[in-house]
């Protein structure tokens, strides 16, 4: 059976002191709630340790990276590579977010380099795709989706896919408030899936997180996670407020 997921992505937002209040924060509330949902807090790379270090042993919530390099250890300044974080047992990773392709050039290929590089150290990859405003309105979304899907997955042998979890995040439905329907999300977690199973099989694909990303609010959570082919989210700005994403967890 596939896992339900909530993954937390704070992005470039808390200073230290902060972050690690929060981690603290979401660790005694998850605490005190039953879920079988996989918690996952998605950190600056900066902070990972520290707040790694606050969830302890045994925690039902997980640390994952924000983003890894596209090469290994060397002369790559600035760069964090997959086997450090490896080496300091961060499990999961997030790839290929639309802030990363949008505001830092990281195209597919880029992408399907640094998803390999994750598996090849060891990391869990969360995989994001999705489509932007224009997109979605020239209902295109598939042809675009499918592209990101196949450049960045279709590389990899059936045994490295059941590691990845994907992260399907309308562009449009990020930060602005906007979210996609329940149906419009659960259209496109079938369509993903339908594209997974066509390459790795029923199986394979039937095994596969697959959440949905864009303005998941303790409100919305409930009815986006029902469907059938959505098995959690990555939540940006409700993941700041520690009750509002436990709230979320509840949901999934």
């Amino acid at each position: 059976m596939r896992k339900n997921i909530v993954a937390g992505n704070w992005k470039s937002n808390k200073t230290l002191t902060q972050a690690l209040a929060l981690a603290e924060e979401v660790k005694t509330l998850a605490s005190q709630i039953t879920t079988e949902a996989e918690i996952i807090l998605g950190a600056t790379s900066l902070y990972l340790l520290p707040i790694k270090k606050v969830l302890g042993e045994g925690s039902k919530v997980k640390i994952s990276a924000q983003n890894t390099s596209a090469y290994g250890q060397g002369a790559f300044t600035g760069e964090i590579s997959a086997d450090q974080l490896a080496s300091a047992e961060i499990p999961y990773v997030i790839l290929g977010h639309s802030e990363r392709r949008t505001l830092f050039g990281e195209t597919d290929d880029i992408i399907q380099v640094k998803v390999k590089q994750a598996l090849n150290a060891g990391l869990l990859p969360i995989f994001c795709c999705g489509e932007p405003f224009e997109i979605r309105q020239a209902g295109t979304q598939n042809d675009l989706v499918k592209i990101q899907v196949e450049t960045a997955l279709f590389g990899l042998s059936d045994e490295e896919m059941r590691k990845v979890v994907i992260a399907y995040e309308p562009v449009w439905a990020i930060g602005t408030g906007l979210t996609a329907s329940a149906q419009q999300a659960q259209d496109m977690h079938a369509f993903i899936r339908s594209l997974i199973a066509i390459k790795f099989g029923k199986e394979t694909a039937h095994e596969i997180s697959i959440l949905y990303g864009g303005s998941v609010k303790s409100s919305n959570a409930a009815e986006i996670f029902g469907m059938p082919d959505v098995d959690g989210g990555l939540i940006g700005g409700a993941s700041l407020v520690a009750d509002e994403f436990i709230n979320i967890v509840k949901c999934a």
